[in-house]
């Protein structure tokens, strides 16, 4: 690996020489918006790496939350990780279909978890099916296994940690979402919502990351970053519409040795759905 890129992002040649190793585990979390018309769990039944398990985003979630995706308690995590095969000592390669989209949330939840060796493969399965790699259409029959889940809440800012971070206007946010929705010009995709963005909010598009699916380089990454008006010195909690892609700019963030960052579970599902948080509109 070049110290140009990031420690956590894994190239498809290096996945390849070690599916099949003792614990080496292979994660699909593919997951589409409804404007991208891609089925997860279809195309996982037609095509996937070889041993590669499916984690559902909206299964492993917490289901008491009216939210989506919602993070889920420790317990139940490790019962369904285990159930997967994984091991918080294995190493864990994570891929979604596009490339860097949902992967690094699943990358983010299973270091929150307690894992430490946990990887995102480089250009997702749409860059490994370009390349003609292997792939097959049998369901692993994983044999289960233990994960010992160690929650660090450190990691996850809740509602009430948003409205204080907000009110107090200290901590850096990092918005994800595309810039029309951010700036309010744009619906969002979910009915319900209110359009806009945090006061104090910067406009960080998930889509700034990535080249083909694949991830840009450290230099390339900070860039980005601190041309969205982030300074890497500082604190910085991520958000987005739901808690994905939020994951995203967390693992730019972390690529770069920040260690000083937080996600926003809620998003702006929960901020932009409720009638008291104060949301603003424009480009700043």
């Amino acid at each position: 690996m070049s110290n140009e890129t990031s420690r956590f992002v894994v190239s498809a040649d290096w996945v390849e020489k070690n599916l099949g190793s003792p614990n080496f585990r292979v994660v699909d979390a593919s997951f589409y918006l409804p404007a991208q018309k891609r089925n997860a769990a279809e195309e996982y039944a037609a095509a996937h790496i070889p041993g590669a398990v499916l984690f559902d985003q909206d299964k492993i979630a917490d289901h008491s939350s009216p939210l989506a995706h919602t993070i889920p308690d420790a317990d139940y995590f490790a019962a369904e990780a285990g159930k997967l095969g994984i091991s918080d000592t294995d190493t864990i390669v994570v891929y979604d279909g596009i490339g860097l989209f949902a992967s690094p949330r699943v990358w983010w939840l299973f270091r929150v978890m307690g894992a430490k060796d946990v990887y995102v493969l480089d250009g997702g399965m749409d860059g490994w099916k370009r390349e003609g790699r292997p792939l097959t259409s049998d369901l692993p029959e994983p044999t289960p296994a233990v994960f010992k889940a160690r929650y660090d809440a450190s990691k996850v800012t809740t509602l009430n940690d948003m409205r204080g971070i907000v009110d107090a206007g200290k901590i850096q946010i990092a918005d994800a979402r595309s810039g029309g929705r951010f700036a309010g010009t744009d619906p969002e995709p979910r009915a319900g919502l209110r359009s806009g963005h945090m006061p104090g909010a910067k406009s960080l598009p998930s889509g700034v990351f990535a080249d083909g699916g694949k991830f840009k380089s450290l230099p390339e990454l900070k860039a980005t970053i601190e041309a969205a008006g982030i300074d890497l010195s500082k604190p910085v909690v991520t958000t987005c519409g739901s808690g994905i892609t939020a994951a995203i700019i967390t693992l730019a963030l972390t690529s770069l040795g920040h260690t000083d960052n937080t996600l926003y579970d809620g998003s702006w599902t929960e901020w932009g759905g409720l009638d008291d948080t104060p949301v603003v509109t424009g480009k700043d």
